[in-house]
């Protein structure tokens, strides 16, 4: 039983086909928003569409990984970059598109990328591996939720939802920024050999 857990999952699993899945469906749902221009309703429609196939596989993918013990290397990378790759092309374009302001998309893109980077930091150099926290899932449940609710052609009042789901996404983004920051820096004092 031992040696069957221990096995090495082949790279072309189903998890990981979902992962490039999400990272094929991100320039189709940039194709998609730009068509659109932010006012054509049918479009508009198709791209927040596109953006919920995108953002579920991204649940699926980790679910079926560690379910049937399918996480490897490739997974671990390509997955947080598939994830930053939707969700930053997203809000990018709202901002292009003036329904976001820039502000707000940059603060959450610094922080996206550098826990990312820190992670992978942290993996490189055997501090372990920092888990993703309740909190990382509540923000990225916000973020998919307020982006999505900015791509649908609501009409007022329920377009005015939008802006208070990016609002509680923003917050939850910045905390939990932080929160992993502090998370690296506990297993960076409890491995000394970091600093050399």
């Amino acid at each position: 039983m031992q040696e069957r857990s221990r096995r090495v999952p082949p790279v072309l699993n189903a998890a990981n086909i979902l992962t490039v899945v999400r990272i094929i469906l991100v320039p189709v749902f940039v194709m998609l928003v730009i068509v659109s221009g932010m006012t054509d309703t049918k479009w508009r429609i198709a791209a927040a569409v596109a953006f919920g196939v995108a953002s579920a596989t991204d649940y699926v993918d980790g679910w079926i990984a560690r379910r049937f013990e399918l996480v490897t290397s490739f997974g671990k990378v390509a997955d947080p970059i598939a994830d930053k790759a939707l969700t930053g092309s997203a809000l990018i374009l709202l901002s292009v598109y003036d329904a976001l302001p820039w502000w707000v998309t940059i603060v959450i893109l610094v922080r996206e990328w550098g826990v990312t980077l820190l992670r992978f930091l942290v993996i490189r150099y055997g501090g372990g591996v920092i888990a993703a926290s309740r909190g990382g899932k509540l923000k990225t449940v916000l973020q998919i939720a307020a982006i999505t609710w900015y791509l649908w052609p609501f009409p007022q009042p329920w377009a005015a939802v939008g802006p208070w789901l990016m609002g509680a996404a923003l917050v939850v983004t910045v905390v939990t920024g932080i929160d992993y920051v502090l998370a690296a820096m506990r297993l960076r004092r409890r491995k000394p050999e970091l600093d050399s």
